[in-house]
């Protein structure tokens, strides 16, 4: 099977390439033609997933192909996004049309979700690598940005952090679980949710905003950084899951919400006036601490003692 017959079997038929809103021209030309509306912006965003590196190099097909295109679209949630297209680049070891089907077919799951049509990419022979970039438009000056934290206000997640990273002895085959646990955990790092609708609800509330992909305490770091500000969070308001508990215990479980990565849930700045409203329609959102004058990011206990974080972190396989 040549590229263009593995192309047009796998991908150009796929439903989710049959365009959409904004799409004016998707898969068939040099390049994809998309329509922004007056008044809007294209955000643009590229991940690079590589075997072995970023997931596990013998891991099913159809679960990768939701997780490569949600860990993309996450950051178009960060910046507060409305979908738009996605672009696919691979490169494959070799043409095995079973892994492709499925492959394709946990793709347009994720695409379907989303409302992200492909519109493009490139296939080249080489060890497993995925590369996508994903389009989406937002009000001009409405973006979400890193930068915009002031002083007084809340620091927020979006939901239960740590799931993902506390998956990976389940992903990588080292530990067995009951099958309620292994399940919720599971799909946390398979298939991740972008909150999309909660980013661009935060449009014009939150001060600023990312996903958390690295975690909470590295990504966290980012926010202050750019925002030029602190930011204090209380250990004990980080909200963690009843299936990573029962997994990890409390002390893992901490590490890996702290440090672990792939969460993919949203942290954000938001006045805290706004916070009652957002609960509303998202009541997941947790405050877990405030922004302070000052630089860098500061754990602090029960007693509001500054601690140091717990040991461990991100990291890849």
């Amino acid at each position: 099977m040549n590229e263009f017959e593995l192309i047009r079997r796998y991908f150009a038929t796929a439903p989710c390439a049959q365009g959409g809103d904004g799409v004016v021209r998707g898969i068939g030309d040099d390049c994809a033609l998309l329509a922004v509306p007056a008044g809007e912006q294209l955000a643009v965003s590229t991940d690079t997933l590589v075997a072995g590196v970023h997931f596990p190099d013998a891991c099913d097909a159809f679960l990768l192909g939701q997780r490569a295109l949600a860990v993309s679209a996450s950051d178009l949630a960060a910046m507060g996004a409305t979908p738009l297209a996605f672009t696919l680049a691979m490169t494959l070891p070799s043409a095995s049309e079973a892994w492709l089907a499925e492959f394709a077919r946990g793709l347009q799951a994720m695409a379907q979700s989303c409302s992200l049509a492909l519109v493009g990419g490139d296939t080249t022979r080489g060890p497993l690598s995925l590369t996508l970039t994903v389009f989406g438009r937002v009000p001009s000056g409405q973006a979400l940005l890193r930068s915009g934290a002031q002083v007084g206000d809340l620091l927020c997640v979006g939901g239960e952090l740590g799931d993902a990273a506390g998956a990976l002895p389940l992903v990588l085959g080292q530990r067995e679980a009951a099958a309620d646990i292994s399940e919720a955990l599971l799909a946390r790092y398979w298939s991740p949710q972008p909150q999309l609708a909660l980013g661009q609800a935060l449009r014009g509330q939150a001060t600023a905003a990312l996903d958390i992909s690295d975690g909470l305490l590295a990504d966290c770091g980012h926010i202050a950084k750019a925002s030029q500000v602190a930011l204090k969070i209380e250990l004990e308001h980080v909200p963690l899951s009843a299936a990573l508990r029962a997994f990890a215990g409390d002390e893992q479980a901490r590490i890996c919400a702290l440090g672990g990565g792939d969460d993919y849930r949203l942290a954000f700045t938001l006045p805290p006036a706004l916070l009652a409203g957002l609960q509303v329609d998202w009541p997941e959102i947790r405050v877990i601490g405030r922004v302070l004058a000052g630089s860098g990011v500061q754990l602090l206990d029960a007693a509001g003692q500054s601690i140091d974080p717990p040991r461990g972190g991100y990291q890849h396989f």
